[in-house]
């Protein structure tokens, strides 16, 4: 064994022993919510409403930007230069919104009613009694939830066959199992308690990783120097068409339509305490969108050709720039950081996914909301989340294409079809559930007919139409249909 083998060993111990140590901290987090999530759906669902304005601030931007941002903005920014910045202005907005209005409103209207989901929100709001509009919303959810925690666990599997050289399959298996332990153990405490957890992780990545290369680079300025040598629309943030710059900043209007993301404003324990949530969290989606920018921007000068990345692929930037500039054990967090992103995703999609299953249907709609010992219903969550996961890994082993296909849909399809309606519901009077239903259909139609013919996907980005048309058929389908009886009580809760 020559020196070099030698030194190849004992960095991937290194990075191994700081992503076991990462690993243990999240199954402790569960370990340690159990108790308090097997209390209650509510606790289990939205830690009863008690979740502290810091938890939420971190757990609601984690959970919103998955893989995508380590992976996808950096690819972004590598091929096609500063103009990525306006994918990362784009949902900063739209949720620095979210937070200061939108939220609120969602989480005075819950408590009074005691919403514990989306699905109980809507049904509320709209008097829904015979359960057509919850289970129309329960039915979206499982099919983009679904498809969408495979691909996490796709995800997974890739990030672990290129950082440890196991097989991908493997990698899948154990993202799963990873995911589904805390996730049952902890339920929505652990959830958010974990995201903020690797928030912490993300963040502290995306600082280091681009100071460093920059800084071993010669600095900012030689960078910027060299990158307008290779191409000057490299550092220009407008060197986009004008299809491509409002494709990136309406990837923002699928935050309002993500339920992972609506159950976190739901959660807090105090309403008022959401603007400061919303400073929070908007600084941390702000240095976190910086730093994947300045990685791609960075990458670009390290492997100027994309045939110098592993396998050839832009999503490859991240860790290969990580295992070029840092020490195994900055490595090994690092990668830790890729899986924090997977995770805080994917188990909040779980939590979702579960929730519509035992609270929409089994509690509402089966059982009519009889008296159900709550620490039954808490057993039937679990037993739900081991269930979905179940599914879920067999997708993302037997069906990836498959998988990836339907998760490109579930950030536009979601935020067009929940999106739109949910922001009508809260703000308008008149909004109606047969002009729910409608924007419903229409979100999720347009989402998809959009994609699927080239030369308008070539031009914007489907989310943007499908938004713009569900709140146009919501708008009108309610303006000649009857009103809900309990609408002005509604607003007085919004008004809080």
């Amino acid at each position: 064994m020559d020196e070099s083998q030698v030194i190849s060993i004992a960095v991937n111990e290194y990075a191994v022993a700081a992503f076991v140590g990462y690993l243990l901290i999240l199954l402790g987090i569960g370990i340690y919510s159990s108790r308090f999530s097997s209390e209650g759906i509510s606790e289990f669902f939205i830690g009863g409403r008690k979740m502290n304005r810091f938890v939420i601030a971190l757990s609601a931007v984690v959970s919103g930007r998955s893989a995508w941002l380590l992976v996808g903005v950096t690819g972004m920014a590598y091929s096609q230069g500063a103009s990525a910045v306006w994918a990362v202005v784009g949902y900063v907005t739209v949720e620095l919104f979210l937070f200061l209005y939108y939220a609120r409103r969602l989480r005075n209207f819950s408590e009074t009613y005691n919403c514990i989901t989306v699905p109980d929100f809507f049904a509320e709001r709209f008097n829904d009694k015979n359960g057509s509009l919850r289970i129309a919303l329960v039915v979206v959810f499982l099919i983009f939830m679904v498809s969408y925690v495979s691909a996490q666990f796709v995800a997974g599997g890739k990030a672990f066959a290129s950082s440890f050289g196991i097989t991908q399959a493997s990698g899948i298996y154990i993202s799963a199992a990873i995911i589904m332990v805390y996730t049952v153990l902890g339920g929505f405490l652990a959830v958010s308690l974990t995201d903020m957890f690797q928030a912490i992780f993300m963040i502290f990545a995306l600082v280091v990783l681009p100071f460093i290369a920059i800084w071993e680079a010669g600095g900012l300025q030689l960078v910027l120097s060299e990158l307008i040598t290779m191409e000057v629309g490299l550092v220009d943030p407008f060197a986009v068409t004008m299809g491509g710059l409002f494709g990136f900043l309406g990837i923002g209007l699928g935050s309002p339509g993500n339920p992972h993301i609506l159950s976190r404003y739901m959660a807090i324990d105090d309403a008022k305490q959401l603007r400061w949530s919303a400073i929070v969290g908007t600084i941390w989606n702000v240095v976190m969108g910086w730093g994947a920018l300045f990685i791609g921007l960075a990458g670009r000068i390290y492997f100027p050709e994309v045939e110098m990345l592993p396998v050839a692929d832009t999503e490859n930037l991240y860790p290969a720039l990580a295992q070029e500039h840092l020490s195994p054990v900055l490595f090994g967090i690092v990668i830790a950081s890729i899986f924090a992103a997977i995770m805080s995703t994917a188990d909040s999609q779980l939590l979702v996914a579960a929730s519509a299953v035992v609270r929409d249907i089994y509690d509402r709609i089966i059982k009519k909301g009889k008296d159900i010992p709550q620490k039954k219903l808490v057993l039937y969550s679990r037993i739900i989340v081991v269930l979905l996961v179940g599914i879920a890994l067999i997708f993302s082993l037997l069906a990836k294409e498959l998988v990836f296909w339907l998760v490109l849909f579930a950030w536009a399809g979601l935020g067009a079809a929940i999106g739109p309606t949910s922001i009508l519901a809260l703000y308008w009077k008149g909004t109606t559930k047969a002009g729910v239903f409608a924007g419903l259909f229409t979100g999720t139609s347009v989402t998809v007919v959009w994609y699927y013919i080239p030369v308008l996907k070539n031009n914007l980005y489907e989310l943007i139409p499908a938004f713009a048309l569900s709140l146009l058929a919501t708008w009108a389908v309610s303006r000649f249909t009857p009103k809900p009886q309990n609408i002005e009580e509604a607003f007085i809760e919004f008004e809080k």
